[in-house]
């Protein structure tokens, strides 16, 4: 079962805002720093880690809509666990835009949010099977795929992602991957942000 905005606190945009992660460049930034906290729009996708194929994937479908995301006003903001130059590794091997990339090696967004981690839902989880009907984005999302993306910290490999969507402090969409390579449909995500632009 997904989460939804509900199943979090009130206050979960003021406790991920102290959060400190690092852009893919290597510089520290706080979360509540990276839209405008009053009225401003963002996705946040939290990937897997940098070398997961199935999020190379999810960050070539990011990249893709991009441009709708923007003409919507909506800030993108992909995080991946690892270090800022994993995240390179990904931004200049994709490509992807390395001013929406983040590095998070700690796993403290992913923790906040509590995202699933463990080998059953990397693993195992029977969502896991949906990207057997995917297999054409991520052959071609990953054909300059490297393991060199992967964090040095090997426990890193057991997160699992999840994608938000806030309005200011005001969640508006949670979904917490279940498994390996079950995300969140982009479609979604872009309805909610259109809608809520208005």
């Amino acid at each position: 079962m997904t989460s939804s905005a509900l199943d979090f606190s009130p206050d979960i945009s003021d406790v991920l805002g102290d959060v400190s992660i690092f852009t893919a460049a290597g510089d520290s930034v706080q979360f509540k720093d990276l839209w405008d906290q009053n009225e401003g729009m963002a996705v946040v996708a939290l990937l897997r880690h940098f070398g997961c194929p199935w999020c190379w994937e999810l960050a070539s479908a990011l990249k893709e809509s991009k441009a709708r995301f923007d003409s919507a006003g909506v800030k993108l903001i992909a995080v991946g666990v690892g270090s800022p130059d994993k995240a390179r590794i990904l931004a200049e091997r994709l490509p992807f835009p390395m001013d929406s990339l983040y590095a998070d090696p700690d796993r403290k967004a992913y923790d906040v949010l509590g995202l699933h981690y463990g080998w059953g839902r990397t693993f195992f989880h029977p969502a896991i099977a949906k990207v057997l009907s995917r297999f054409g984005a991520l052959w071609k999302a990953a054909k300059n795929y490297t393991i060199k993306a992967t964090p040095d910290d090997r426990s890193g490999v057991l997160q699992q992602g999840g994608m938000f969507v806030f309005k200011g402090k005001q969640l508006l969409y949670a979904r917490k991957d279940e498994g390996s390579g079950d995300h969140a449909p982009l479609d979604d995500i872009l309805d909610v942000c259109c809608k809520s632009a208005k």
